[in-house]
């Protein structure tokens, strides 16, 4: 089945999700998946935005519920089992994070270690990053990314489409009058 479909020479758009796991809301990294969205949405695609601090979402405890009994489903009570529903139905997703320490941050990783009942399902999703960092080189992100590629890696049939590196950005609103900020709306206007 086509991802995009064409009415009359229409594009029909895709269902986007965009998680943003900055730990405040207007941080770097949630103005750079705004400005994405902005774009996405001008260009017809149907987008959602999950902000992972206003979500109950408890740590994967490891105890193998997923994998035995329900084959899909986890032990815990929280707002992840809709996250999953939004993951399962959308066409793209976009991953968003501050790095720290060289390293995606714990909203995002606990997002990804939840995703587990139902990552062979994920299939064929166009997938974006979204990376902030106070340092100011691209290199400083190559952990956060070898991270994140870790687990769309294994996604069957998914295709990482384009990255978006907010570099030089330590405190609150950087991300503002950055050249990232076009590069983020960019990237969600020229979304096929």
């Amino acid at each position: 089945m086509k991802k995009t479909l064409k009415r009359k020479g229409i594009n029909m758009g895709k269902k986007v999700l965009v998680v943003s796991a900055s730990p405040r809301k207007q941080g770097n990294s949630d103005m750079l998946c705004d400005s994405f969205i902005k774009g996405a949405v001008e260009a017809g695609h149907e987008v959602e935005k999950i902000f992972l601090s206003d979500k109950n979402i408890g740590y994967c405890v490891a105890c193998g519920t997923c994998m035995t009994e329900s084959k899909s489903q986890c032990s815990q009570d929280d707002d992840m089992a809709d996250i999953i529903n939004k993951l399962l139905y959308c066409d793209v997703y976009v991953l968003a994070t501050p790095v720290y320490f060289y390293c995606m941050n714990a909203q995002i990783k606990t997002l990804i270690d939840r995703a587990v009942p139902i990552y062979r399902e994920l299939k064929n999703k166009e997938i974006y990053f979204i990376l902030t960092a106070a340092d100011s080189e691209k290199r400083a992100m190559d952990g956060t990314l070898v991270s994140l590629r870790g687990f769309t890696s294994i996604l069957p049939g998914s295709k990482e489409k384009g990255i978006i590196y907010g570099l030089g950005m330590w405190s609150k609103g950087d991300a503002e009058n950055s050249p990232a900020m076009n590069d983020a709306y960019e990237m969600g206007k020229a979304m096929p």
